[in-house]
């Protein structure tokens, strides 16, 4: 099976700090998906997780709750509570990467609203660490979420998200930032739900939240945290090379149902009532478009529809 693929990536070098840089950008070459990623005998993130959510700058009430819910729809105990397919059976192609470990479990865990943006709105990756100290150090992912009217380095430029870690001397977490492209670069971090900046072009599909913004971060976020949790620390599962990764989800760039191509997402879901496009069902009766994981059991890229 063939996928598109495309690395953007910049590593960061800092004194205790790791950072991978994960990203969906639109300029696409074929890549043969078939290689297994290779595991590099780190640790994996395993048991009870806390999610932990840092929101820098302006969030309406109803964006965080976009973004929450989601959170909450992906652990297994909610399978129950969301109609098939589910963010949580989505997320459950990653447990085949834990077979001689256990598997994380994720629940949402402390938020911090930062909306006057005390750190200014141009921010660099010392920033968005700093930020990401502001969640639990321990059992946790930190997720760094910045608003629309805020700059980050290499945002747009080169990335529409990161993930990574910060190591001090006494342990360890994992971090998350996503921006808000809405208004920076939606063309490239917000498809399929903007006209694409440049390569193929298709009409935009309408976003299951009616946020283009904050359902394009939600692509962006559920790639991330596929990468952290198979890949946290720089060491465990990944094929290339270790500053510019193919992880879980970024090895299956562009792929959201059966039949994609570059500048096309697949066949997808549309709700009738919205004509939104979507392929995974969440808790509260949220939809939600999210990215092919590639599957290490058949060394292809899963999609749920």
């Amino acid at each position: 099976m063939t996928s598109a693929q495309f690395i953007t990536q910049v590593l960061f070098v800092l004194s205790i700090i790791h950072i991978t840089l994960a990203t969906r950008r639109l300029t696409e070459l074929v890549h043969d998906s078939s290689t297994l990623l290779q595991y590099h005998n780190g640790a994996l993130l395993t048991g009870d997780i806390s999610v932990n959510l840092i929101w820098y700058g302006n969030f309406k009430p109803s964006q965080k709750a976009i973004l929450t819910d989601f959170i909450t729809s992906l652990t297994s105990s909610s399978l129950k509570s969301q109609t098939e397919p589910s963010v949580a059976t989505w997320w459950k192609t990653t447990d085949r990467y834990f077979t001689k470990t256990t598997k994380p479990s994720f629940q949402l865990g402390k938020q911090v609203s930062d909306p006057n943006c005390s750190l200014g709105k141009s921010l660099q990756n010392k920033h968005l660490t700093q930020l990401a100290s502001k969640g639990q150090q321990t059992n946790a992912i930190n997720v760094v979420l910045t608003a629309s009217d805020v700059a980050v380095d290499g945002f747009c430029s080169s990335t529409c998200g990161t993930h990574g870690h910060v190591k001090s001397k006494s342990n360890k977490f994992a971090y998350i930032w996503v921006g808000n492209s809405e208004s920076q670069c939606p063309g490239q971090c917000a498809w399929p739900f903007h006209q694409p900046i440049y390569g193929p072009q298709g009409a935009p599909l309408i976003a299951p939240n009616n946020d283009v913004g904050l359902d394009g971060m939600v692509i962006n976020l559920a790639s991330l945290m596929a990468g952290t949790a198979t890949n946290p620390f720089g060491n465990g599962y990944y094929q290339g090379d270790a500053s510019a990764p193919l992880e879980a989800a970024s090895a299956c760039p562009g792929v959201y149902g059966k039949g994609a191509y570059p500048g096309y997402a697949g066949d997808l879901l549309v709700d009738s009532s919205s004509g939104a496009s979507y392929n995974a069902n969440g808790t509260n009766g949220r939809k939600y478009l999210l990215p092919a994981v590639f599957d290490p059991a058949t060394s292809s890229c899963s999609t749920l529809v």
